[in-house]
Order: C-alpha cells, then sequence, then structure tokens
C-alpha cells in the first residue's frame, strides 16, 4: 500500500527481490561460508612451504640485451671487449699437392723416425707368394687364437684422437700397424719393437682417415682414404703423393687389380667412383650412380676382380666393374632381409662364394 505510486512493474520487480532475500537468508550461505572457511584454513595448517633458496650475493648479473633496453652502448668501450667466445681449437689444414713424409715430432727424435721407416722399407722387400703359402689348418688357427693374451706391453696410443681405420702390413716377420684418427692424422708402430718409440704420428690429411690399405703388390705403398682425397704414402720416396681429390665426402676404397694401380671408391652419398693411379690429374676416371642412398663399404671379389660388393643404408649389391655407367645401374646380385642400417659387407677371402655382412639389427648374416 506505501508503494502506490509505482508502476506495476517497478511492484513486480520489488516483490521479487524481497523474496529472493528471505529465499537466500533461508539457505544460511554466510555461515556456509564460515564453516568452508575454516576447513581450508586447517587443511592449510599441515601443508609444509619451500623454504625460499637464499640470494647469493657473489651470483654473476644477468646479461641483457642493450637493444632490447633501449640504451646506446658506451662510446668508449669497445662492444668486442663486452662478451669474448672461447675460441675452438684449430687445426692447419693440409696443403694440396704431395706432402714429406716426415713426422710431428722430427724435430724431438729423428733417429727413432728413421727407424721405423727403415723397418718399413726393409720388410716390404721380401714379398712371399701365395704359392709357397701352405693351406690354412683352422684347428691350428683355433688354438692359435686360444693361446692369445692381452697384456701391457701391446697396448700404445699410436694417434691423438679417435681411431677410425687401420691396416697392417703383410709381412711375417715385423708386426707394423697403421691407425688413422678423426683429425686425418696417421700413426705408424712397429709393434715388433717393443719399445715407446716405436709409434710415430704423420698429417697427411685434413679430415677423418676413413680407410687404409698397404698395396698388396708393394707394401712399401700405404693408400689412406679421408673425406677429401686419397693419398699414397710411398717409404722408398719418403712421400705422400695425392692420387685423388674430391668436392664429395669418400667413404671407403678397395683395390680392383693385383697391381693396386686402380681402385673402386665408395663416397658417403651413394655413388661409387673408378680411380686410376696411372692417370695425370686428381679426378676419377669415373663416377657411377648404383642407386644407394649411402655407400659405406665396397669389397672386390678375390678372384674375379671385375666383380665388387657395396652396401649402404639397407642395400648389399654386387655390380659389374666393366657395366658401370654414369646413370641406371643394375646390380647382378641382391642380398636383400638386412631391416637397418649395414656397416660392412665383405667376400670370403678365399674363394669369394660367401658374404657376411654386419647390420645394425644384431645380426651377422
Amino acid at each position: 500500500d506505501g508503494y502506490s505510486q509505482l508502476s506495476a512493474y517497478e511492484r513486480k520487480r520489488l516483490k521479487n527481490i524481497t523474496e529472493n532475500a528471505k529465499f537466500f537468508a533461508a539457505l544460511k550461505l554466510h555461515e556456509s561460508a564460515a564453516r568452508l572457511n575454516q576447513l581450508t584454513t586447517k587443511r592449510q595448517s599441515h601443508v609444509t612451504k619451500r623454504a625460499k633458496p637464499k640470494k647469493v650475493e657473489d651470483e654473476p648479473a644477468r646479461r641483457r640485451s642493450m637493444r632490447l633496453l633501449r640504451v646506446e652502448p658506451p662510446l668508449d668501450i669497445p662492444l668486442v671487449d663486452t662478451f669474448v667466445r672461447p675460441e675452438a681449437k684449430e687445426y692447419p689444414q693440409v696443403p694440396v699437392g704431395p706432402l714429406p713424409m716426415v713426422p710431428e715430432d722430427q724435430a724431438e727424435n729423428s733417429k727413432w723416425t728413421e727407424a721405423v721407416l727403415s723397418t718399413w722399407m726393409r720388410i716390404s722387400e721380401v714379398k712371399v707368394e701365395d704359392a709357397e703359402r701352405g693351406t690354412p689348418d683352422i684347428r691350428r688357427y683355433q688354438e692359435s687364437l686360444s693361446s692369445m693374451v692381452l697384456s701391457e706391453e701391446s697396448i700404445r696410443k699410436v694417434v691423438k684422437a679417435r681411431v677410425c681405420s687401420m691396416a697392417i702390413h703383410p709381412s711375417e716377420s715385423t708386426i707394423l700397424v697403421a691407425a688413422g684418427d678423426k683429425l686425418g692424422h696417421v700413426g705408424l708402430w712397429n709393434v715388433s719393437c717393443g719399445t715407446e718409440e716405436g709409434a710415430h704420428i704423420f698429417i697427411p690429411h685434413s679430415f677423418q682417415v676413413n680407410c687404409m690399405h698397404f698395396s698388396p703388390c708393394n707394401p712399401a705403398h700405404l693408400l689412406s682414404l679421408s673425406n677429401d682425397t686419397l693419398r699414397c704414402g710411398d717409404v722408398t720416396r719418403a712421400v705422400f703423393d695425392e692420387v685423388c681429390r674430391a668436392e664429395e665426402d669418400l667413404s671407403c676404397f678397395d683395390f680392383l687389380e693385383e697391381h693396386a694401380c686402380t681402385a673402386i671408391v665408395g663416397r658417403w652419398d651413394g655413388p661409387v667412383a673408378v680411380v686410376d693411379r696411372r692417370t695425370p690429374g686428381v679426378s676419377s676416371e669415373l663416377s657411377a650412380d648404383i642407386g644407394f642412398k649411402r655407400t659405406r663399404t665396397v669389397h672386390v671379389h678375390p678372384l674375379h676382380k671385375q666383380y665388387f660388393l657395396a652396401a649402404g643404408s639397407v642395400d648389399v649389391c654386387v655390380f659389374d666393374i666393366r657395366c658401370l655407367k654414369a646413370k641406371g645401374n643394375k646390380p647382378l646380385s641382391s642380398l636383400t632381409g638386412h631391416t637397418k642400417s649395414v656397416a660392412s659387407a665383405y667376400f670370403s677371402p678365399v674363394t669369394g662364394s660367401r658374404v657376411v655382412t654386419v647390420c645394425a639389427d644384431d645380426k651377422l648374416r
């Protein structure tokens, strides 16, 4: 009755407000909120708070970009001196062309270097013919393997970095080992010498030495393959000749005939190349695409030198060197079944009728 001056809409609105107020009062929301606050407070009392770490006084100040802070650099301080990046250790690049066979430590102990080079030259003059060698006895071979022991005198640090390849001189009287590391160094170790001065380091390459072989017809020649060059170390002339140079990364090589004048060279990106040491220049005779995405190993058949084996990602194929061309090469045989990357593949050394492969799926085939 006291709101007769209001309109019907306003009176209806006021009535709804009054009824809503009575409804919320009946719910006793204030008491519920108070109880909820008490429960929350009790639960939080049991929570252990993490201690704040103490501020380290001697902590270096964080560098901030002067460009983002829109601050001009001071004129009296050069910008280069504000932050100095530690310099990485660099090794000098090996020059192009023939290199003298001078060890890294030539100035300190040259007489020991002359001794190991003279030993290499001496044992390379005598070559035992294959016909004079007896048939290998598997039982005697197993007995010799079982009698092998590892002693401290048979361990030597031959090169400075990780060994990537190794070759053993074919001499039966003296054990001469060559090792190539990831820095392009080649170390020679006369194991039979038995002294600390038996190992010497040469630097014929600028990159890692991926593959090395002594020449089968002239062991005075040691051929070493790096990512960009194939060199021949000739101890009779004390020089590392440059046989082949390429812009692509080279992975491996093998001789195509007994005289070791020609070689098949594999590349990391898949193709193979034919190199002839008798031709002038340092380029390959032929570059052939064999359809591989990666070539890790090439190996020539021990009897039929026209056939070579190539192993790549999951590919293991036999090719005929006489049929190679720039593109469109088809393998004579494909050895399938590899599910992961193939590290290497080789013919059996006597007959070549078998092939052994090493695969990342933990299987020898």
